[in-house]
């Protein structure tokens, strides 16, 4: 018997009664299942996860029958699904509860009533399991993004259900805490049998440990299969969504291969592409030099051996940093989580004021900007959290904020930011009732409305599916063209790989070094992209899919 059924399901939000967010969905899971959901933003995944679960299921119009172990879910009772079904979040402070690490653990089990000498073995069991008794006692606040995960994790396990329903749960995790993060949940499903059904924009680290992949589309499933075959047939049917799939499955098509025995993995790629060329060395095998670092004598920012703690006796979190951004470049800082990078953003901006040390905004220390004359077309910050820039009913209204009343310019600046953040059809929505990739583009349309000459970007790509980072290059494209530069903290390597004029290492507490895209990252064994593990024992300072793909046409000659 199935897992879940679901059985025609459609279901429109009332914000726009006649757009189905859901469009006839029928799909089953079987027991013991991992199954992979992936999409574009607003193509319904999170929806359909959150009918999965009563008290979740948004309010709306709906049609059709979802069920679980083979009853109608709204006829299980709360108890059985608070235990039954686990639910991690896509934001880890959206979901914990309680201040204490311990406490956390144990808040499902006293929940659910569980009694006093099984929910100590169980707390117990799960903090060994995760590895959290060195952090056991601790406050939650004290913790940091991956942390934080790990123990919603922890504790939605610790009332051992039978399926776990993650939403993007490593959106706010670096690459090596979400690399970590996503082996353990695979290590879950096959070692407890737990049924994982999981959308995520890592398709990388997900692919490889699915059963099946669901790919929806405008509120509809496109295809269902395995991820080899589901990948071929994006690749066949020229799927923008093939965009999407993983850095060696690219490659593997991009050079002209077909067959559904295309690599998964890193290791699979890098066998598949030793084959390519067997004992024969490649005539070519690095890419023409990119210029170095950009130089100027007027930086737009520049930050000089800053420091700072939050509290007079705590330790620092800026520990003499020194960062340089020229005119009309994108600076991407890189670095784990809790490492102090957006401590940095918000002493550029001034929320943080470092007690040693400079900062200085086109050439102009930040202590001299009187009153608002900082954020008045100077400097705009995009912060990590986008619902923390949103108070009004639509996002209409949360545009109009950033604009002079009642002029005809304001209704063509509105409309222009929406059409470049693709926004349109969401501004009589509520901001709470976006995707969490929507929620993204409208408050980058809200910052963008400002027109900043220095423009802070926490974590930005967050939630973005990768047909709108592809938008998202060419809006930062066009800002920099305009002479405006941008500072962006980011744990998205592809992205920044591709796109970024300079990269830098943020650790402890400081810069650690600065470089091109290319040759920060060939360097790297962690920070750094699929594309450079998979092809660096045959080509150097290949760091995206394009590169590689371009190095085996030239020496195909081609």
């Amino acid at each position: 018997m199935e897992i879940f059924k679901i059985e025609n399901l459609s279901f429109a939000y009332p914000a726009s009664p006649e757009k189905k967010a859901l469009d006839r969905v029928s799909l089953s899971v079987r027991p013991g299942e991992y199954i992979a959901l992936c999409g574009r933003s607003g193509s319904g995944k999170s929806t359909l996860l959150r009918h999965l679960k009563t008290v979740l299921t948004p309010g709306g119009r709906r049609s059709g029958e979802v069920l679980f172990d083979g009853a109608p879910l709204n006829d299980v009772d709360l108890n059985s699904q608070a235990a039954r079904i686990g639910y991690v979040m896509q934001d880890p402070d959206s979901q914990i509860v309680t201040d204490q690490v311990w406490h956390e653990l144990a808040f499902g089990l006293e929940s659910i009533g569980c009694d006093q000498k099984t929910m100590r073995l169980r707390v117990a069991e799960m903090a060994s399991y995760f590895g959290i008794q060195g952090w056991f006692h601790r406050d939650v606040s004290e913790l940091s993004g991956g942390q934080k995960q790990l123990l919603n994790l922890a504790s939605v396990m610790a009332m051992q259900p039978d399926v776990l329903i993650l939403d993007e749960p490593t959106s706010q995790l670096d690459p090596i805490a979400a690399s970590d993060f996503l082996n353990t949940v695979r290590k879950i499903n096959q070692e407890l049998g737990t049924t994982v059904i999981l959308t995520e924009h890592r398709l990388e680290d997900v692919l490889h440990g699915a059963d099946r992949v669901i790919v929806m589309e405008a509120g509809r499933v496109v295809a269902f299969d395995t991820p080899r075959r589901v990948g071929q047939l994006l690749y066949r049917e020229h799927s923008p969504m093939f965009a999407a799939m993983p850095a060696p499955m690219q490659m593997f098509y991009g050079a002209g291969e077909d067959g559904e025995n295309c690599p998964l993995t890193v290791r699979e790629g890098r066998a598949w592409l030793t084959a390519q060329f067997g004992e024969t060395k490649p005539k070519v095998t690095r890419l023409p030099e990119e210029p170095g670092l950009p130089e100027t004598k007027h930086p737009a920012l520049e930050v000089k051996d800053a420091w700072f703690r939050y509290e007079k006796n705590s330790p620092d979190v800026l520990r003499g940093v020194n960062l340089t951004a020229a005119p009309g470049t994108l600076h991407c800082i890189v670095g784990g989580n809790g490492a102090g990078k957006t401590t940095l953003m918000k002493a550029v901006c001034g929320i943080c004021k470092p007690y040693r040390g400079k900062v200085k905004i086109d050439g102009k220390p930040l202590d001299k900007y009187k009153g608002k004359d900082l954020f008045l077309g100077n400097l705009a910050m995009l912060p990590q959290d986008p619902q923390s820039l949103f108070a009004k009913d639509k996002l209409r209204e949360e545009l109009l904020e950033m604009l002079p009343a009642g002029t005809e310019e304001t209704d063509e600046r509105l409309l222009e930011a929406a059409k470049t953040c693709e926004i349109e059809g969401l501004l009589e929505h509520h901001p709470y009732d976006l995707s969490g990739g929507e929620q993204q583009r409208g408050a980058l349309a809200k910052v963008l409305l400002t027109q900043p000459k220095l423009l802070l970007l926490d974590e930005p790509t967050k939630g973005m599916d990768s047909f709108f980072k592809k938008t998202f290059s060419q809006i930062l494209g066009k800002l920099k063209a305009q002479g405006v530069t941008i500072l962006m903290v980011s744990h998205d390597v592809e992205f920044c790989a591709a796109y970024a004029d300079a990269v830098s290492m943020f650790f402890d507490g400081q810069i650690l070094t600065t470089n091109t895209p290319r040759r920060f990252f060939e360097k790297n064994s962690f920070y750094t992209t699929a594309a450079n593990r998979m092809s660096r024992h045959v080509f150097s300072g290949a760091v995206t899919a394009e590169n590689v793909i371009q190095l085996i046409h030239e020496n195909r000659g081609e």
